[in-house]
This record gives C-alpha cells, structure tokens and sequence, in this order.
C-alpha cells in the first residue's frame, strides 16, 4: 500500500482550512499593497551557491538540497553531487532577484512576496518543514523612512486580523557590536556570544552566563551585570546609550530615537520598545532589527531588519535594503484557536436528480451560466438523505440553495 499521509513536516489543508488562510492572507496582501508594496515571485527552487553564501544562519544547515540529475549525477565527485536546492526563506531569493533585475526596478523598490518555504527542521506544533512567510522589503532606501514603513505596515496588517496587545521590540545589530567592544569581547568571539544572548529568553541569565564564560573566560559577568543594569532601569534606551558611551556610534542612536518615536505615535493597538537582548539570528542584519509579538503567543509572530550587504555580494555594490516578514503559520494557528472561520460565500449550489435527461441537463447548464456572471455555481446531485444534504452545503458557506424540479428551479429556505 502506498503511503496515504503527507510527508513528514508537510500538511494537506481541507476546503474550509484553506479558505481561512486565503483570507487571511487577502488581508495581508491587501494592507501592504495600500503602502505601495507590490508583489513579486521568485523560484522555489534556487542555486545552492546562492543558498549556502553564509547569508541565511543556521538556516543554512536546514537546506533541501537537490540532487543533480542524469549524466551530471554519475559524474559528479563527492561533495558535488547537489546544485540546486529548495529556498529556505525568501530574503535570499529577493536579493538574487534584485541584482538580475535591478535595471528594471525604480530607484526605491517596495517588494512583497506571500509564499512558500521549506527547511527539514524537525516538525512540531507551529512548525513545519513547508510553511508560508509574507515579507514586504523595501530596497534603495537608506533613510529611517524604510523601518518606518515596514514596521507600520506590519502592524497595521496585524491590526487588520483582529490581533491587539501588539508589542514591537527593536535594537540594532551596530548596538550589539558597540556592546560587545564595551565587554571587550574579540571580533571572532561576538557571534557566539550573541547567539547565547538571544537564548536568554529560554535558558534564562543563568544559562547565558554558563555559554559566554565558555566563550570568554573572565567576561561573563561583567557582560551579564551590564545587560541587567540596561533591562532593569526605568528608560532602558537611555541607559543603554550611557554605558556605551562613546562605544556606540551616534548615528545608530540618532536612528533607533527616531525610528521609535515615530512608530510609537503610529502603531495601533501596541506598543514600541527598545530590547537590548534583542538579536534575530540571520547573519546578514547590519543594522536596525527588529521583532512582534501579540498577546496570546509566547514567541514573535514577525520579525526582520536591516541587510545593507547582501546585494552587494551577489552584484558587487552594496544596495541599502530592510525588510519585515510575518510568520503565517504562527498567526493562522492562533486565529484558528480562537474560532476564526473565513466569510467568505460559496455562492450558490443547484441540487439536481440523478436522472436528467439531456434537455433537463442543457437547461440547467443554461440557467447556470448566466448565474455565474454574479456569483459561483456548483451543480449537484441530491442524495437520499436530503436534510443531511442542505446541512453540508450550509456549513460549507453556501448562502443560497436551489433544487431543480419539474423544469423548475425552487429555493430552498
């Protein structure tokens, strides 16, 4: 017997599941496009030099990597055997897409892309191995103007599906670096000790303190006394900004002043703050970073920042570039949970006999056709348990309901 289940990781979705996060996503898409993101599509598939350029993290380690094919596959040498792989995210894609592009893009490119990813991570509950992340990513704007729009727009969409009690965390990788220069940490030891900063949250200060002394012997405390001092005083930003002192370059704390400030006077329903454990764990942030969570969720619901290198890597010449993107699955879930069903109408369903005979048939199409210049049509056949029937059609969003009797179309109430 074949397998009748999907593979690990991956989900069939049923007629209603799928119309919630249709709509779902019709919010979305349309909230970004009333900021004038328009939506682009890239390749699932991607060159795996691209996808292992030491851009995307650890994320990198969870490629669906593609074997290569016919005669190149029998020759290919060990360690060459994949060439291309499945995208892990869609940040990547996005710069490849710009620098092939870029002549036919305006100055200031504001992209959306609502799509599938897919990593062999090990599923559990609101994680899966192909899953959907909605990005807005505006590329060419070096100014705060980019943060701003993204960060409004997010929490705008959010906004938009009902969610309230909506915190967005901000800092800026050029802080973590000033801060890691004030505890004295070396060039090659910082990424560690930011990878184990942002497990702060799981494994509490006392693990974060055990990771960096494994890191640097000597510094642990002084890194841990100086990030509690921060989190615990009454404006933390200030604070921040006191112990780095001449360690932080003015323009990053001109930038989170006036990045906070504005979209702290725009987001509904929510709040802006500044979190020095904040860190995102994709490689390629340079500067601002930033992330969301709603009430009702432990984890952040979205997250992103600023990634002014990464074309350049690709085309030669850095291009300032900041993006945002919603975790779908984590937002559907949760609206699923607490009840939320799609509006949307079926339309019309025609209940017909069994035994038509061709003219009954061809005046039904008829009927039909014209009826669907205004709405959907499905034509079916009743069964015996017609009650049972009726009850179907209405769960499943049929507004309207017809039987077709006698050469007579009667509605059914």
């Amino acid at each position: 017997m074949l397998p009748k289940t999907p593979a690990k990781g991956m989900r069939d979705f049923l007629p209603r599941e799928f119309a919630l996060r249709q709509q779902i996503m019709s919010v979305i898409q349309k909230t970004y496009e009333s900021y004038g993101f328009s939506r682009i599509e890239t390749p699932v598939v991607e060159n795996i030099e691209l996808l292992t350029s030491k851009q995307g993290g650890d994320n990198e380690k969870l490629i669906f990597k593609i074997l290569k094919r016919g005669d190149k596959l029998e020759n290919a040498q060990e360690g060459e055997l994949c060439d291309l792989g499945l995208r892990y995210d869609l940040t990547v894609p996005l710069a490849r897409f710009y620098a092939n592009n870029a002549g036919q893009l305006p100055a200031v490119f504001k992209a959306m892309q609502l799509d599938n990813v897919w990593r062999a991570d090990r599923p559990q509950r609101g994680r899966y191995r192909q899953f959907v992340q909605c990005d807005i990513d505006v590329i060419g704007e070096e100014s705060d103007l980019a943060e701003v729009e993204l960060i409004t727009a997010t929490t705008h969409a959010l906004c938009n599906l009902g969610f309230k009690d909506i915190t967005v965390r901000i800092s800026d990788r050029r802080l973590l670096n000033a801060l890691a220069d004030r505890c004295g940490f070396r060039e090659e030891q910082k990424q560690a000790v930011f990878i184990a900063l942002d497990k702060l949250d799981k494994i509490g200060v006392t693990g974060v303190l055990q990771e960096v002394e494994e890191i640097a012997p000597g510094k642990a405390v002084d890194f841990i006394n100086l990030i509690s001092r921060i989190t615990s005083a009454p404006d933390p930003f200030e604070k921040c900004v006191e112990e780095l002192g001449e360690y932080l370059p003015s323009n990053v704390k001109q930038n989170l002043e006036d990045i906070i400030y504005v979209t702290g006077n725009l987001v509904q329903n929510g709040k802006v703050v500044f979190d020095v454990t904040l860190v995102r764990g994709m490689g390629y942030y340079t500067g601002t970073i930033y992330e969301v969570s709603v009430d009702g969720l432990a984890s952040s619901v979205a997250g992103g920042g600023r990634y002014d290198k990464m074309i350049g890597k690709i085309t030669g010449t850095d291009v300032p570039a900041c993006g945002f993107s919603i975790g779908f699955e984590r937002i559907a879930l949760l609206l699923s949970e607490r009840g939320a069903q799609s509006n949307a109408s079926r339309g019309i369903a025609v209940l017909v006999d069994k035994n038509l005979d061709k003219s009954q048939l061809l005046d039904v199409a008829k009927a039909c056709r014209r009826a669907r210049q205004n709405s959907n049509v499905s034509v079916l056949k009743k069964i015996k348990n017609f009650s049972f029937q009726i009850k179907q059609l209405r769960e499943q969003g049929f507004e309207t309901i017809y039987e077709y009797k006698n050469g007579a179309f009667n509605k059914i109430n």
